[in-house]
Order: C-alpha cells, then structure tokens, then sequence
C-alpha cells in the first residue's frame, strides 16, 4: 500500500481529466449522500464545471496513480458577493476502491497548501451526515465543526443533515 501511495502524482485538473472525473463523482451521485445531486452529471458537464473554478482562479487538483486518476479536490466560491471572496467550500472525492489508503488526506493537504498560498482566508467543508470516514478527515487536517443543520437535504426517501467544518488553510 505504501507503494501505490507513493507513486501518487498530484496535479492540476485539466479539460482532459473530465470523463474520469465524472465516474468517479457519478458512484458518490448515485449510491451515497456524499452528494445532494440525484442523476450523475456527463463528462461535458463537469468539464463546465472544472472550467468554472479554474476560471475563478481556485485549484482544482486531482491524483493520479500510474495512468490512472483516483480522486480530486477542489475549492469553490464559498458565496457570491464579494465580501466572502477570501473563503472558500473544499470537496475532496476517491475512486471508491482507493479508499483508506492515504490518499484523500495527501490530495486535501494539497489543496490546502494552494489555497494558503494563494491567500485564502477560510476553507470550508460541508459533510452529509452521518459520515465518520470524511468527519475523521476533516478534523484530522485540522478543521473544527462549526455549524449542524437538521433535515436540510431529501435523498434515498430520508432526511439528511448536513455539518459545517471550517479551519485557516
């Protein structure tokens, strides 16, 4: 396991990374919570989206191990006017198969290492609760809980929380 960590390459997303991207958001759209979207999005989409954030001059980073990308993380506007221009929401997501292995942790400090040097005041993580594996993530990066909403998302027939972690890059 060491191994396959080590070999992680970490990198900006590119147009090109759109279909993999894609798959990999898709399995979180259409078996978890992870995600409040109820159909998974096309590669044409995401590239829409990817273009979005890079255009807003935030990183949008993804890992590749060999040839093959397993995961991706990005900041967003947190809100739109101006005065939250120094805050940000992060989202980090895995090939579901390349789970527990470290690389979530090497991808989001990553992100958090762009985000400090481009001077980002605030990132903030927003989790579907519950879910230990991204809570323990969080945290362990650094981020303190600051906000639980109650019922605040409808998916699979039930209602979801939703929590709020927030930390200085």
């Amino acid at each position: 396991m060491a191994d396959l960590v080590q070999a992680l390459q970490i990198r900006p997303a590119t147009i090109d990374d759109s279909e993999a991207i894609a798959r990999i958001y898709g399995h979180y759209v259409s078996n978890t919570t992870v995600s409040f979207e109820e159909q998974p999005i096309t590669a044409a989409e995401m590239a829409e989206r990817i273009t979005e954030v890079v255009s807003g001059s935030l990183p949008w980073l993804v890992a590749d191990q060999g040839a093959r990308l397993v995961g991706y993380a990005y900041a967003g506007k947190w809100k739109g006017r101006c005065a939250y221009r120094h805050s940000v929401e992060s989202s980090v997501y895995l090939d579901p198969a390349c789970t527990g292995q470290g690389i979530g942790t090497r991808l989001y400090r990553a992100l958090l290492q762009v985000l400090r040097e481009q001077s980002i005041h605030v990132v903030i993580g927003g989790i579907g609760l519950p879910n230990p594996a991204s809570v323990a993530l969080h945290e362990r990066l650094g981020f303190i809980k600051v906000a639980h909403f109650r019922e605040v998302g409808y998916k699979f027939g039930h209602w979801i929380d939703v929590g709020y972690w927030q930390r200085a890059p």
